[in-house]
């Protein structure tokens, strides 16, 4: 049976035609070759609110929007998240929409006392992130802090794994080497890993 791939797009301009927008049409475009299920959200056309506090994260009612994406998420076996590093992290409409998504009702069943959840385990994730510094820079020079943050307290803590990621510096570099990143997420999406 085909792994099926969600591809969360993080781009928060919702207009797209960036490279983020190009990346996520070509995995899709590789997974729906290799006759695997694919679905497509594009984080910055949902309509959500950000939560106030916790009271609201603990709120088990959940807006129409995040609700689909929860049941995309449980119906996947591979997330790909997509998304440009804004001062240093993601942009504010992806953490929005995570901390609407990953509430203690959907990943612990409201218990968010313990130091690993199950809930969705079984799944695979690839983070990509793209940025306007080498990528290298980002690794050693900044550690890669805010990744390995969403590595470490979103996905491994709700389950996930393996999760992978992928460093694209320089907003993918010159034609020919943007044309190496397209292809490369083509092959992911093939591969669904």
């Amino acid at each position: 049976m085909a792994r099926r791939i969600l591809i969360l797009q993080g781009h928060p301009d919702p207009a797209g035609g960036h490279l983020d927008h190009a990346l996520a049409d070509a995995c899709r475009e590789g997974a729906e070759q290799a006759g695997r299920p694919v679905e497509v959200l594009n984080i910055a056309q949902r309509d959500f609110p950000l939560l106030h506090n916790q009271a609201e994260f603990l709120d088990e009612t959940v807006p129409p929007a995040i609700l689909e994406a929860q049941e995309a998420i449980e119906a996947a076996d591979h997330l790909l998240l997509i998304y440009p590093l804004w001062l240093g992290d993601m942009p504010a409409v992806v953490k929005g929409f995570l901390e609407q998504v990953f509430r203690p009702s959907f990943v612990a069943d409201g218990d968010m006392n313990r130091l690993r959840h199950t809930r969705l385990q079984g799944r695979s994730v690839r983070i990509v992130v793209t940025m306007g510094m080498p990528a290298l820079a980002y690794r050693w020079f900044y550690r890669a802090h805010s990744l390995k943050s969403l590595e470490r307290n979103v996905f491994r803590f709700c389950g996930f794994g393996p999760v992978r990621h992928t460093l694209i510096g320089q907003n993918g570099g010159d034609a020919t080497t943007r044309q190496r990143w397209l292809d490369h997420l083509r092959e992911l999406g093939r591969q669904a890993k």
